[in-house]
C-alpha cells in the first residue's frame, strides 16, 4: 500500500482517466500553451528542458489566453514557492476594470503542492492570470509544473488522478488513509475493487484499523477548500467492514475551522459500495472532511470512492435555500417587514433629515431615510419601543449587521438594546447592548447567532424618564447566513472596492505638482468644526482625508486610483465625501488617460464646491473609457483651516448605476438646513 503523504506530486499526468482536460490546461512540455507574460511586469521563464515555468526575481503576470469555459469547472495548479515569495490567481472577466481574486498563497515548500480553484459557470470568457512575486535576494523563486482544468467541482474525485484532486490526509501514526487498488492489492486482503471501474485496476481511497493501537484513533481525509459557497448535493460511495468497531462521519469545515457533521452511517457493515446522497447549504467556502474512528486494532476498514456534487439538492423536497434578504432594509421605501406593536405605539418613527452642518443624516446616503427612537412624537416617559423584525428559519448561523448612532446630551444607558425572540413573541437572549455613547456618528455593529427554533431580530429602545431618553436612530440592517467573520472575508476580497481599513488599496498620492497629502487615519481629524468624527465604514475604522492646516488656500492633493484595463460598457463608481466646515474648498473627480507617454489627458468626471453636509454623502457617478486609465480624487483647500476633505468605501462596479442617486455631476453649496422630515 501507498501512504498518500508521500506520494509525489512529480508524477502528476496530464491524462485524467475519464475526465478531459480543457480549454487553458497545460503541462509546459511543448511550450506554454498559449499563456503569456503580461509586458508590463517581469517575464516568466521556461526551464531549458520544460516541464515548468518560474521567475526568479521581480514581479511577473502569466495571462491565460481567452477561456470560453462556461461551465462550472475545477482549475488545479501544481506549483512550488521556494525560500519567500507568493503567488496569486486572479479571474479577468471580459468587460469589467478588475480582476477577481480566486487564491494566493505565500507559503514556500520543498517540493510541488496542489492548489484546488473552483471557476464557476458563466456567459462570457475571461482570462486566468497568475502573479508570482518572490522574494528579494538569492533563492527565491516561484514556479508552476501544471495546470489542470477540467469539468465539474474541485471537490469531485474518483482518486484515479496521481495527486487525487488535492483531497489530503491528515497524518497520524497509527492510522492513515491510503490509496487503494491495483498498486496495492494484497492476496489475503478483502479490500474490494475499486468502484469507478469495477476491477481491481482503478483506485480508491480507504483506512484501516490494523495498526490501530489506541481507543479512539481517528483517520481524516480532507477535501480542497473551495474558493466558493456550496449548496447543492453531495454524493460518495463507500464500503465499511466493521468487526469490533469504527465510527465513521462526514462534516463540512468553514474557513474558521467550525465543524459541522452533515452524515454518518445508518447501517454497520456493507458487502458493496453503497451510495449515499446529502445535500449541503453552505453560503460560503468549505472543507469537506471523511472521518474514521478505530476502538481497536479489529476496526475493520472503510473504503471511498467516486465522490460527486450537484447543484441540485439530492431530494425533490429539500427546501430551497433560504434567502435573509428578506430581513434587510435600509428604510428608503418605507419599513420594509419591520413592525411595531400596536400597543406600544409608534415609539420607531421614520424620518430623514436634509443636509446641513447641525445634524447628521442617514447612514445610506446622507440625504435618506432612517429610523428613529423618542422623536418629538413620542417623548413621553415610560415606554418601551420594540422593533420587531421578519421570521428567520431554524438551525441556521446569522449575520446581523446594522448602524446606529446617538443624538442629544441625556442618557442613553437604555437607548438600544437587540434581543432574539422565537415565533411565539417570546424574548430568547439578550445579544446586544449599547456599551459605546459616541453621539452624532453612525457606528457599525455586526452580531452572530444561531438559535433551534424559528426567529426574529427585536431592537428594543427604553425610555424610563425624561432624562433617560436618549435619541437613538438606526439604518441598514443587513442579515447574511453564516458567521460574520467569514462573510467580511469574503466582502474583502471583492475587486474595485476599498474602505481603507487595511490600507490604501493601491491607492497612490501624485507628487508632481502637489503641495499637500492624502492621509489615512482614523476618528476626529485634528481641527475642530471640520472634517468627520469618525470613518463611514464601521464609525470607528479608517478613511482618507486632506489636512487643511498644512496647507494654503488654493492648495491641492491628489489621490490616484491603481490603473483601470477599460471597457466599452459603462462603469459605476461610487463613494462616500465629507465636507464640512466653513471653510471647505472643492473636491473633484478627474479621469486620467495616458496619450503617447506624455502628461495624461484630463477629463472632469464630478465636482463640489463649499460645505456641503456634516454627513457622509454619497457620490455616483457612471463613466465610459475603453483605454487604460486611471481616476483621480483631487481636494483643493478653502479660504480657512477648516477645510478638511475625507473619502471613503470607494466602489467600482459594472454601470451604470443602478440609482440616479447624487447625479448632479457639478455643485455648490449655499444653504444650510437644519430640517427633519418625518
Amino acid at each position: 500500500m501507498i501512504l498518500w503523504c508521500v506520494i509525489g506530486v512529480m508524477a502528476v499526468l496530464l491524462t485524467v482517466r475519464g475526465q478531459p482536460l480543457l480549454q487553458g490546461s497545460c503541462n509546459f512540455e511543448q511550450g506554454t500553451c498559449g499563456y503569456s507574460s503580461d509586458p508590463a511586469y517581469g517575464n516568466w521563464t521556461m526551464n531549458e528542458e520544460g516541464r515548468f515555468i518560474a521567475v526568479d526575481s521581480g514581479r511577473a503576470v502569466l495571462e491565460s489566453p481567452d477561456l470560453e469555459l462556461l461551465d462550472w469547472t475545477c482549475l488545479r495548479l501544481v506549483y512550488q514557492i521556494t525560500g519567500s515569495g507568493s503567488l496569486h490567481l486572479h479571474l479577468r472577466p471580459e468587460d469589467e476594470n478588475f480582476d477577481y481574486a480566486l487564491w494566493s498563497s505565500s507559503m514556500p515548500s520543498d517540493s510541488w503542492v496542489i492548489a484546488s480553484v473552483d471557476l464557476r459557470n458563466t456567459t462570457s470568457s475571461y482570462k486566468i492570470l497568475m502573479e508570482g512575486g518572490p522574494g528579494s535576494g538569492a533563492g527565491n523563486s516561484v514556479a508552476i509544473f501544471e495546470i489542470h482544468i477540467v469539468p465539474g467541482y474541485c471537490i469531485e474525485c474518483n482518486f484515479e488522478e496521481h495527486h487525487l484532486c488535492g483531497y489530503s490526509n491528515q497524518w497520524n501514526p497509527n492510522v492513515n488513509w491510503y490509496v487503494g487498488g491495483n498498486i496495492a492489492r494484497d492476496p489475503q486482503s478483502n479490500l474490494p475493487d475499486d468502484h469507478t471501474m469495477n476491477n481491481d485496476r482503478g483506485h480508491y481511497m480507504y483506512v484501516n484499523s490494523i495498526y490501530a493501537k489506541k481507543f479512539q484513533e481517528v483517520a481524516k481525509l480532507s477535501s480542497p477548500m473551495t474558493t466558493t459557497p456550496m449548496v447543492g448535493c453531495l454524493a460518495f460511495y463507500y464500503q465499511r467492514d466493521q468487526e469490533r468497531g469504527n465510527l465513521f462521519s462526514v462534516f463540512t469545515k468553514d474557513q474558521l475551522g467550525h465543524y459541522e457533521e452533515i452524515w454518518r452511517p445508518e447501517v454497520y457493515a456493507t458487502s458493496h459500495w453503497k451510495l449515499v446522497q446529502v445535500d449541503i447549504k453552505a453560503p460560503h467556502p468549505l472543507e469537506v472532511v471523511f472521518e474514521v474512528a478505530f476502538n481497536s486494532p479489529r476496526g475493520g476498514f472503510v473504503a471511498l470512492d467516486d465522490i460527486s456534487f450537484s447543484p441540485e439538492f439530492c431530494d425533490t423536497e429539500t427546501e430551497p435555500t433560504f434567502d435573509p434578504t428578506i430581513a434587510n432594509c435600509d428604510f428608503e421605501e418605507g419599513f420594509c417587514r419591520y413592525y411595531q406593536e400596536r400597543a406600544e405605539g409608534s415609539v420607531w418613527s421614520r424620518v430623514s433629515v436634509k443636509p446641513n452642518v447641525y445634524r447628521i443624516g442617514d447612514h445610506t446616503s446622507g440625504t435618506g431615510f432612517f429610523l428613529m427612537a423618542n422623536t418629538r412624537f413620542t417623548s413621553r416617559p415610560g415606554y418601551v419601543g420594540r422593533l420587531h423584525g421578519p421570521i428567520l428559519p431554524e438551525n441556521l448561523r446569522y449575520c446581523l449587521r446594522f448602524h446606529y448612532a446617538l443624538h442629544g446630551f441625556r442618557k442613553v444607558d437604555n437607548a438600544l438594546a437587540v434581543y432574539v425572540y422565537d415565533d411565539n413573541n417570546v424574548a430568547q437572549e439578550k445579544v446586544w447592548s449599547l456599551s459605546d455613547a459616541s453621539r452624532d456618528i453612525w457606528i457599525e455593529v455586526d452580531i452572530t447567532y444561531q438559535k433551534p427554533m424559528p426567529t426574529k431580530v427585536v431592537f428594543v429602545s427604553i425610555c424610563k424618564n425624561f432624562w433617560d431618553c436618549g435619541l437613538v436612530a438606526l439604518d441598514d440592517v443587513t442579515v447574511n447566513v453564516g458567521d460574520c467573520r467569514v462573510a467580511a472575508g469574503m466582502a474583502r476580497s471583492l475587486p474595485g472596492q476599498c474602505d481603507f481599513e487595511f490600507g490604501n488599496c493601491g491607492y497612490t498620492q501624485v507628487k508632481k505638482g502637489d503641495m499637500g497629502d492624502w492621509l489615512r487615519i482614523r476618528g476626529h481629524t485634528p481641527t475642530s468644526y471640520t472634517g468627520p468624527k469618525g470613518d463611514h465604514t464601521t464609525g470607528v475604522g479608517y478613511y482618507m482625508y486632506l489636512e487643511a492646516s498644512h496647507m494654503l488656500t488654493g492648495h491641492s492633493a491628489r489621490l490616484l486610483s491603481s490603473e483601470l484595463r477599460g471597457s466599452a460598457v459603462p462603469q459605476c463608481l461610487l463613494f462616500y465625501y465629507h465636507m464640512y466646515g466653513s471653510g471647505t474648498g472643492q473636491l473633484s473627480l478627474f479621469l486620467w488617460r495616458e496619450e503617447g507617454g506624455h502628461h495624461p489627458r484630463e477629463s472632469l468626471l464630478w465636482r463640489r464646491q463649499g460645505e456641503q453636509s456634516i454627513s457622509w454623502m454619497l457620490g455616483m457617478v457612471d463613466y465610459t473609457c475603453e483605454d487604460r486609465h486611471q481616476i483621480v480624487f483631487e481636494a483643493i483647500r478653502g479660504p480657512s483651516i477648516r477645510s478638511d476633505i475625507a473619502i471613503d468605501d470607494v466602489v467600482f462596479k459594472k454601470g451604470p448605476c443602478a440609482d440616479p442617486g447624487d447625479s448632479t455631476p457639478y455643485s455648490g453649496f449655499s444653504e444650510n438646513f437644519n430640517e427633519i422630515e418625518y
